[in-house]
């Protein structure tokens, strides 16, 4: 994959995703001591970035594989994206999710029309009822990350964040499965080969994190972490194509994750979920990683549970 890829995604889900807005602040710049420049893909449809990757997915589809359908599992965005992506299409969809996944992601999903299974939660789970789902209706299956079109769609969301603000240093994204900061290392390198890329990580989900510096694909973790969307394990392609692209991964602890989520809620005025405040936290917990930078920051996604707010 490359640049290109990337390139052509965002020609084909034009017009049926936003071109989100970039935001700034003085005084959380004050306070991180650089210059942040907010992607806001939580103003995305469905919002969230996932959106991007599901377009871009569902639109490859041929009629025969189409024809019956789309299916996943997801803890929620990307199953809301693929949702909505289907409706687009007036195909079927059908997601499976586990019985923890917040109720505002729940809704999402069913709002779009998809069909819910619900599972333990767990990734065995997830997938015994992914494969039985496929099984009885024949639907096609479009992975929440470990796929080159997932891939490909994520990236645009930081191809059109370097065309906002090409004087970037740095740009970041969160890292659950990875499509998203494999997407954001393809188009950041490929448009600014010397653009520092960072992935953030809660240390209680740090498999990616583990992964990159060991150079080996941790296939297990224990996720443990309010950042819900970070949970999933990091594919095979993705991990590759980090290994290869992304200059480091933080990791961060909840305490920091909590404090950059009530920071963006308070000095943005951004309704964001926990996982989004990852990297700000990642900029919190490493200061002098960042220091007079101008870093790109992907906001990833806003779907939180009101009810059940951390602060």
């Amino acid at each position: 994959m490359d640049l290109n890829d990337i390139r052509v995604a965002a020609q084909r889900i034009a017009g049926q995703v936003h071109v989100t807005p970039i935001m700034t602040s003085h005084l959380i710049d004050q306070l991180l001591g650089c210059k942040c420049f907010f992607k806001c893909e939580n103003l995305q449809k469905v919002g969230a970035f996932k959106a991007r990757g599901a377009c871009n997915a569902v639109a490859q589809l041929s009629d025969a594989e189409a024809s019956c359908g789309v299916a996943t599992h997801s803890s929620g965005n990307h199953g809301a994206a693929l949702a909505f992506a289907a409706k687009i299409r007036e195909i079927p969809a059908y997601v499976v999710m586990p019985s923890n996944a917040p109720q505002v992601k729940k809704d999402a999903v069913a709002a779009y029309g998809a069909t819910i299974i619900e599972c333990e939660p767990n990734l065995p789970a997830r997938e015994q009822g992914l494969r039985h789902i496929v099984a009885t209706t024949g639907a096609h299956f479009v992975p929440p990350y470990d796929d080159e079109r997932i891939i490909a769609g994520q990236g645009t969301a930081a191809l059109e964040l370097l065309e906002q603000a090409p004087e970037l240093d740095m740009i970041m994204a969160p890292v659950g499965g990875g499509g998203l900061l494999a997407g954001t290392a393809l188009a950041a390198k490929g448009l600014k080969p010397d653009i520092i890329v960072f992935g953030a990580e809660p240390e209680g989900a740090d498999d990616a994190a583990r992964s990159f510096h060991s150079g080996v694909r941790v296939t297990e973790v224990d996720a443990q972490t309010i950042a819900d969307g970070l949970r999933t394990t990091l594919g095979a392609t993705n991990f590759a194509i980090i290994h290869e692209s992304v200059d480091d991964i933080l990791t961060v602890s909840e305490a920091n994750i909590l404090l950059a989520m009530k920071l963006m809620w308070t000095r943005l005025k951004l309704v964001v979920e926990p996982s989004s405040a990852v990297p700000i936290a990642a900029i919190l917990q490493h200061k002098a990683r960042f220091k007079d930078k101008k870093v790109g920051v992907v906001i990833s996604g806003g779907n939180v549970e009101l009810s059940q707010l951390p602060f």
